[in-house]
């Protein structure tokens, strides 16, 4: 059973994802909270699989409550995904790399929620259909922090090649059939290069390669 915490200040918001997930039979709510504060303390009391975490709220917001989450090591196994009135919100690339799994606008279809919280809990970055690629390769261009380069000297020249592809947004079985291997072959290498850089999940991973130039907004397409 997927455990997932519900984290907004809008009560109807709330109702009615806890009505769409409670009805799932694989998933279930395990509590709620009308601000980061309380969405911290819930997290750290229940200890869910998947919080549901809108960006804007009071007292925390989501960004914030997210960086302590991602922050706390007896947490690590807690997938935040933000919620967000817009695609193009500034904050979503800043909560990508602060340990987000990714993110969702609130009025996405109600399937597509439910495909997020199962897709995060098996490590996948999920993100808003068509703003995927080019979300991210914005946000990564403008980032202040820029990653250290020579993390990568830790990567084999095959993982550096599968970590540009998840880069441009391909998915294990499209990177397969790119480097003519099997899916499992192309999934164990994402996970080593995870380890490897210390990346929470995918979604982190995208950045690092958006980060430590090893992918380029220019080459989406």
């Amino acid at each position: 059973m997927i455990r997932v915490l519900l984290a907004d200040d809008q009560v109807l918001v709330r109702a009615g994802f806890r009505a769409l997930l409670d009805a799932q039979p694989d998933i279930e709510v395990a509590g709620e909270a009308a601000d980061g504060a309380q969405a911290l303390a819930k997290v750290r009391e229940l200890r869910p699989d998947v919080v549901l975490m809108d960006i804007r709220m009071p007292l925390l917001d989501g960004l914030a409550a997210t960086r302590r989450i991602t922050a706390e090591p007896e947490l690590r196994d807690v997938k935040v995904v933000m919620l967000t009135t817009f695609e193009l919100d500034e904050y979503v690339f800043e909560a990508i790399r602060s340990g987000a799994s990714g993110f969702l606008v609130k009025d996405t279809e109600p399937d597509e929620l439910v495909r997020a919280v199962r897709a995060v809990v098996q490590g996948d970055a999920l993100l808003s259909p068509g703003v995927t690629r080019r979300l991210i390769a914005e946000f990564a261009a403008r980032s202040k922090q820029p990653a250290d380069a020579d993390r990568l000297a830790r990567l084999t020249e095959r993982e550096r090649e599968v970590m540009a592809l998840v880069g441009i947004g391909l998915s294990n079985e499209e990177i397969a059939r790119r480097l003519v291997v099997s899916p499992l072959t192309a999934k164990t290498h994402v996970s080593r290069t995870m380890v490897k850089l210390g990346a929470r999940d995918r979604a982190q991973l995208v950045v690092l390669a958006y980060e430590s130039g090893l992918v380029r907004p220019g080459w989406l397409g």
